[in-house]
């Protein structure tokens, strides 16, 4: 029996690598997503088994697209995609329910391998991610509620934060300068009462921000 697969990617060389991947095998692509919304649309009308969903699936974000396909398909496992596994990806996505994370360098028989056994019902979360995400957990201040007020400026600097990326990339996706990204990050961190990148990040997922 096919293990159904549905892949949410806005690349399509990422589409066309998972597709290749899995070719001459028990895994059937029934769908191809590149947006958030038409991976919710393929989710309720494609039947799949397994979901593969980019962290940076536009225009919400893989987390959001995750979010949803588990509050109305809770039985159906989510795998998410990224380029690196930042440690405020790998808490965001135990929070939500992902079955697991994987890196997008993944080679073919590790991929195939993770996808049968979710597909089984299995979990990817190792004891080694599951320790990542306790370190996440015992961060000063990470558990804590705290509202406090961000200006919607730096909620989008957080939120790229929280993916990872650099000063000039969330500048060049925000249309600043760097500088004023570098501003606005110093800003955030002393507002926050946090100290590096990382530790925002992580207080960004806590606090529900992203």
């Amino acid at each position: 029996m096919s293990t159904r697969l549905l892949i949410a990617d806005d690349q399509e060389i990422a589409r066309l690598g998972v597709r290749g991947f899995v070719a001459d095998t028990e895994i059937e692509v029934v769908g191809e997503a590149a947006t958030v919304g038409e991976a919710l649309q393929l989710a309720a009308s494609s039947s799949p088994d397994v979901i593969l969903v980019s962290l940076r699936l536009p225009p919400q974000g893989g987390f959001l697209a995750l979010e949803q396909i588990k509050q109305d398909h809770p039985d159906v496992p989510v795998i998410i995609l990224a380029e690196q596994d930042h440690p405020s990806h790998l808490a965001q996505a135990h929070r939500s329910g992902a079955a697991g994370l994987l890196l997008k360098d993944v080679d073919r028989e590790t991929l195939l391998g993770k996808l049968q056994a979710v597909s089984s019902g299995e979990s990817l979360w190792t004891r080694t991610h599951r320790r990542r995400v306790i370190g996440v957990l015992a961060v000063p201040g990470s558990g804590d509620k705290v509202d406090v007020p961000l200006t919607p400026r730096e909620g989008e600097v957080l939120r790229r934060m929280t993916e990872g990326l650099t000063n000039i990339k969330i500048a060049d996706e925000l249309g600043i300068s760097c500088e004023t990204v570098k501003e606005h990050v110093q800003h955030l961190l002393r507002k926050i009462g946090v100290s590096d990148r990382t530790q925002a990040a992580i207080w960004a997922v806590h606090s529900g921000i992203v």
